[in-house]
């Protein structure tokens, strides 16, 4: 009944504590979504006071750009003011000329400064059309800037009203935190409320949980009294019938071996019934003892000849299995020996090969120097690396990475022909490799590009942008553009050009 009573206790503060848990989540879901709709506000606060505060900024700039144009408005009007008056101060060049004409005679050596007088005339004239000019324009300026001041001062009620509404807007988030502590103050008291009562629930659980264990300890202590005694009634049912069963199977072994009743045995032993019994315990040890030894001699099996054999020809089967498998791998290990001596044996003789193309190729491209290729492993080149050193005319004999550009392309181009004229191919494409190369080795790797051509074994393609390049080779082919949209494929003949041109000149 206490268990029943635990168990239903337990029931009721493990609904408690799960209804408590629920609750605690709820409000803690609650309380992470007003703190996010609190970021989000104070977030849209920023950005609306980052926008007013480039709005203002930008209203200052247009005002004092206003101001400007105005200021510059009044100083061209003081200069057009001024080239008026001196426009208006100049004096009359007829009556000038007329007195000229009846003074030329004595007044000779004034003609330099009338020269300059006119000079001077002339300068203001045109100082005075380009100020109208400028007065024009500024005018126009000036209209263009009060077009612009009219269309601020709309920006500006414009950026007034959204300002009032931002100043709205900013009032009604000013006064959302406060509603968000509130609602926050309230979720934490209905936190502190379902974590008093999950609490609650969790001593209301440990206490019948406590309960439940010392009940369900008396419970299996009775239990276990129980099963012994039950245990003992039932061994004790089954020795009785055991014994009795014993008895009925000595009496019909006294019976069926001395065919007599166990009352005749005595005098059948030569027993006297007064003296004393041997002892028991000796007789069923050495009983036991007897039996053990017959139990150990176990059953005849009459198959064991046939099993061996079996076993033996499995055994021999076996043997030659293994004598063959480790043979295979004799033989295995042989080959593979002999694939690598082979490997190791062609690998240098092609290293030799490729090393000597390789300097003599290095010393026709660079004009000069000296180039080797090195094993990084001697012990075994099948698993060694492969080494560059390099000494162009002038330097010292150093590896690929300290070379220049130019000199490390020019180089892997080296080593590349010298690969290639070991293992020659009847196509060989060189995409842009003259692309570092400078005039120099330009000219360089196309004659030796000739020299590899005029064995007719390979024929080369080179894409290439360099002029010289072009230039020497036998045809070209590029693609145009006649009309938009579609491409051509163009193919010029150099040698047939070539001819062409001779045959030209010797009609001529």
């Amino acid at each position: 009944a206490a268990a029943a009573i635990a168990a239903e206790r337990l029931e009721a503060a493990s609904e408690a504590a799960a209804e408590g848990e629920q609750q605690e989540r709820a409000a803690r879901q609650t309380v992470q979504d007003a703190f996010a709709r609190l970021t989000q506000a104070r977030e849209r606060q920023g950005r609306l006071a980052q926008a007013a505060a480039a709005r203002q900024s930008r209203l200052a700039g247009l005002t004092e750009s206003l101001e400007r144009a105005e200021t510059d408005q009044e100083e061209a009007a003081v200069e057009l003011a001024e080239t008026l008056a001196a426009i208006e101060a100049l004096p009359d060049t007829a009556a000038q000329r007329e007195k000229q004409a009846a003074l030329r005679s004595t007044l000779a050596e004034r003609r330099s400064a009338h020269a300059a007088a006119r000079n001077a005339l002339d300068g203001l004239r045109r100082e005075a059309a380009a100020r109208r000019q400028r007065l024009a324009a500024i005018e126009q300026e000036v209209a263009s800037w009060h077009e612009r001041a009219a269309g601020t001062r709309d920006r500006l009620a414009e950026l007034d009203a959204r300002t009032e509404e931002t100043k709205e807007l900013l009032a009604e988030l000013a006064e959302r935190p406060a509603e968000i502590a509130a609602q926050r103050e309230a979720l934490f008291d209905r936190i502190a409320a379902a974590e008093a009562t999950r609490k609650e629930a969790a001593d209301l659980l440990a206490t019948g949980e406590a309960r439940l264990a010392s009940a369900e300890q008396a419970l299996k202590a009775a239990e276990t009294g129980l099963a012994e005694a039950r245990e003992n009634r039932v061994r004790g049912e089954a020795e009785v019938r055991a014994a009795m069963t014993a008895q009925e199977g000595i009496r019909e072994r006294i019976t069926e071996r001395l065919s007599c009743s166990p009352e005749e045995l005595a005098a059948i032993a030569e027993l006297d019934p007064e003296a004393p019994l041997p002892d028991a315990r000796e007789v069923e040890e050495r009983l036991e003892r007897l039996m053990r030894e017959r139990d150990g001699m176990g059953p005849v099996n009459l198959r064991a000849e046939i099993e061996a054999e079996e076993l033996e020809t499995q055994i021999r089967t076996m043997h030659a299995e293994r004598d063959d498998l480790i043979a295979a791998i004799e033989r295995l290990r042989q080959g593979i020996a002999s694939l690598n001596r082979e490997a190791r044996e062609r690998l240098l003789a092609a290293f030799e090969v490729v090393d000597g193309h390789f300097r003599r190729l290095f010393v026709r491209l660079f004009g000069g120097g000296k180039a080797e290729l090195k094993l990084t492993d001697t012990d075994d080149p099948l698993n060694a690396g492969l080494e560059i050193f390099a000494s162009p005319p002038g330097k010292r004999l150093q590896h690929l990475s300290l070379l220049s550009g130019g000199e490390q392309a020019l180089t892997a181009v080296s080593l590349l022909f010298g690969v290639f004229l070991t293992n020659p191919a009847p196509i060989c494409v060189l995409d842009e490799v003259d692309a570092p190369l400078d005039d120099a080795n330009v000219d360089r790797f196309c004659t030796m590009l000739e020299e590899l051509a005029r064995d007719e074994v390979t024929r080369f393609l080179v894409i290439t942008h360099h002029r010289m390049t072009m230039a020497r080779a036998d045809r070209l082919f590029g693609v145009t553009m006649l009309e938009r949209g579609v491409s051509q494929l163009v193919s010029v003949d150099l040698e047939r050009a070539e001819a062409l041109r001779q045959t030209s000149f010797t009609l001529v």
